[in-house]
């Protein structure tokens, strides 16, 4: 993503994964890990949307991470259709977790976390806010962006028995997605009474339309970019 981006190998569940991480200046703030597209598909950490949201996170004062996903990259193992991608990321924000509370002087467990994905990395990034609900970890952001909603189970990320699994939710999605109906979405987030940020004319890849994405997420988590 750019020359101070540092790629690095982390144990997971089935062997290494490879990531990326941006660093932002000075004391970091939290972590968020970003969740990239389908692998069977092209999909990779380097992808223009999870490094936009990485970006967005780096400038709101988060270590930004992006994992590649099984089979990508130097990482281990095969495609596991979100379930084994969800043992890797949650192994991957616990590795940076505790790296990072030591780096801090902080607790772990009490680190503000940040959860993004695009497309298949949303279905992932919102299967693992689940997990992290189950595991009784407070979750303070999560973005999701082209939400896979028509290919993979994406669990509610505000049940109406529950509260939401993160402090503050995003969901975005593109007007003209010809991947991922528009409809689908709302279909998916009616029954939460869940908003959807609707980009005018944006398809599922957002061309044209990745700075104004990134500044989206800023201001709706955070102070904007500046």
């Amino acid at each position: 993503m750019s020359a101070q981006t540092r790629k690095r190998l982390v144990p997971g569940p089935v062997g290494p994964i490879e990531v990326a991480v941006d660093a932002p200046e000075g004391a970091p703030r939290g972590l968020a890990l970003v969740a990239h597209p389908h692998p069977l598909f092209g999909g990779t950490m380097d992808n223009k949307v999870a490094q936009t949201l990485a970006r967005a996170w780096l400038k709101l004062g988060f270590v930004a991470v992006r994992p590649n996903f099984r089979g990508v990259g130097e990482t281990a193992g095969l495609h596991d259709h979100g379930v084994g991608e969800t043992d890797d990321l949650l192994a991957v924000l616990d590795f940076f977790a505790s790296e990072l509370a030591a780096e801090t002087r902080a607790e772990a467990e009490t680190l503000p976390l940040a959860l993004a994905g695009f497309s298949f990395g949303a279905a992932v990034a919102a299967r693992c806010a689940q997990a992290l609900r189950q595991r009784g970890r407070a979750l303070q952001h999560l973005t999701l962006v082209g939400t896979a909603v028509t290919r993979f189970e994406v669990p509610q990320v505000r049940p109406a028995d529950a509260a939401p699994l993160a402090e503050t939710l995003l969901v975005l999605h593109g007007e003209q997605d010809d991947v991922v109906p528009l409809q689908a979405v709302y279909d998916w987030a009616r029954p939460q009474s869940l908003p959807v940020v609707v980009f005018p004319g944006a398809g599922h890849f957002f061309h044209g339309l990745l700075l104004p994405l990134r500044d989206w997420v800023c201001r709706w988590h955070g102070a904007g970019c500046g």
